[in-house]
């Protein structure tokens, strides 16, 4: 009796003093990812000018413009206000992205983006992406692949 409580502690003290290495490079990137994702409610709060891949000019959001976006895990929707002018702005449609790019395809919006998007532009509107938990900005990029404007959003929802 005396070996086989012996041999069970001993047994028993292997298990808990193994440790076994329970990181998983894979599923901590998918934690990372999940946490860092777009679906969600943003409120831009400022602008980047870039000039040579640099930030030279920046701008805060204010009272008087405003734009929100709100990304579902597959669509997303944007409207701004800017009540030094009249025209309405708002957009619809599709979005993908990577770790480092955001694709937005839109189907429709206001009159002023319908006519932008049906006409030389067209629908698909592609950035950089540079996304944290809370933040995000959608920088846009000239032919040569250069920094021209980033958008910078908050988190709201």
């Amino acid at each position: 009796m005396k070996l086989f409580i012996t041999t069970t502690a001993l047994i028993a003290c292997l298990f808990i003093s193994c440790k076994t290495d329970t990181k998983n490079p894979t599923i901590d990137a998918q934690v990372a990812k999940e946490q860092h994702t777009l679906v969600g409610v943003w409120q831009m709060v400022g602008y980047y000018n870039y000039r040579d891949n640099k930030i030279v000019d920046s701008f805060l959001s204010s009272d008087a413009y405003k734009q929100i976006k709100v990304y579902t895990p597959t669509k997303v929707m944007w409207s701004r206000l800017n009540k030094l002018d009249s025209t309405d702005f708002f957009g619809y449609g599709d979005y993908d992205t990577t770790d480092s790019t955001l694709h937005e395809n839109l189907v429709f919006g206001s009159n002023v983006v319908n006519k932008y998007i049906d006409g030389e532009h067209g629908h698909d509107f592609y950035f950089e992406l540079d996304l944290d938990k809370d933040s995000y900005s959608q920088i846009e990029l000239d032919e040569n692949g250069d920094r021209i404007l980033a958008e910078n959003y908050m988190r709201i929802e």
